[in-house]
């Protein structure tokens, strides 16, 4: 997986490609978070527009992330959710956990 980042104002968004599977899926999105957070971003979007697949350890890390943000005092949103994303989030009932956007511009306006 790769992730690229770049900043709106002052929300960090993570545009991933890829897969968020067990191994190097996970990795990838636990560095880049931890730098993001490091560099003091603390409103975050994860654009999974080109994100091809998540197992069940995906899943677990985008929950780990989501309070990675929140317990450093951020907040952090969800983009693009293709149907391989949005239905093991279904399935589990996170989807009521993640706010959850269409477009670019609604998610960056939800932090303020």
């Amino acid at each position: 997986m790769k992730i690229a980042t770049r900043t709106v104002g002052d929300v960090q968004i993570l545009d991933f490609h890829g897969r968020i599977t067990l191994g190097e899926g996970m990795l990838s999105l636990r560095n880049t978070l931890h730098d993001a957070l490091q560099s003091g971003a603390n409103k975050i979007v994860l654009n999974l527009a080109h994100t091809k697949f998540i197992d069940s350890s995906g899943v677990g890390e985008l929950v780990h992330t989501y309070n990675s943000v929140t317990t450093a005092g951020g907040q952090m949103r969800l983009l693009n959710l293709t149907k391989k994303i949005s239905d093991p989030l279904v399935i589990t009932k996170l989807l009521t956990v993640f706010n959850t956007y269409n477009d670019e511009q609604s998610a960056i306006a939800s932090f303020k």
